[in-house]
C-alpha cells in the first residue's frame, strides 16, 4: 500500500516545482553518466571541443547550428544507450540473447550517431573550405 501512495505522491508536483525536480534529476543523471561512462566522457570532452570549433570558425547560423546539433546528438544518444546498459545489467549478469541484443542496438545507435555527425561535419567543412 506505501508503494501505490509513494507513486500518487510522486506526480503531485506542479508547475515551477515539477520543472526543478524534473531539472535536478537530468542534472543527476547527467552526473552519473559522467562517472560511471567513459564513452560519454569521452563523447562529452569532443562535444565540447567541437562547439569551440563551431563556435571559432567563419559559419553562417545554420551551419552552426548543424554542427553543434549533430554532436549534442551524439551525446544524448551515449546516455540513452548507458541507460539501457543500467537497465540490462540491473536485470541480472548471466547472458540471455534479448539483454545481448538490447545493448547491440544502443550501441549501434551510438555508431549511426557518430556517422551522422561526421557526415554533416565532412559535408560543412568540404562545403566551406574546399568549394
Amino acid at each position: 500500500m506505501k508503494f501505490i501512495k509513494e507513486i500518487f505522491m510522486a506526480n503531485q508536483s506542479t508547475g515551477l516545482s515539477r520543472i526543478i525536480k524534473a531539472a535536478g534529476y537530468s542534472v543527476k543523471g547527467i552526473k552519473a553518466a559522467w562517472q560511471n561512462e567513459a564513452a560519454f566522457r569521452q563523447e562529452a570532452i569532443a562535444a565540447i571541443l567541437a562547439i569551440i570549433i563551431a563556435f571559432s570558425l567563419d559559419f553562417g547560423l545554420h551551419e552552426r547550428l548543424l554542427l553543434i546539433g549533430s554532436v549534442m546528438l551524439v551525446v544524448i544518444v551515449e546516455i540513452l544507450n548507458s541507460a539501457i546498459e543500467a537497465v540490462v545489467d540491473r536485470v541480472g549478469s548471466e547472458y540471455h540473447e534479448l539483454s545481448g541484443r538490447a545493448k547491440d542496438m544502443g550501441s549501434a545507435a551510438v555508431l549511426l550517431t557518430i556517422l551522422l555527425a561526421l557526415f554533416i561535419w565532412g559535408m560543412i567543412f568540404w562545403s566551406h573550405f574546399m568549394h
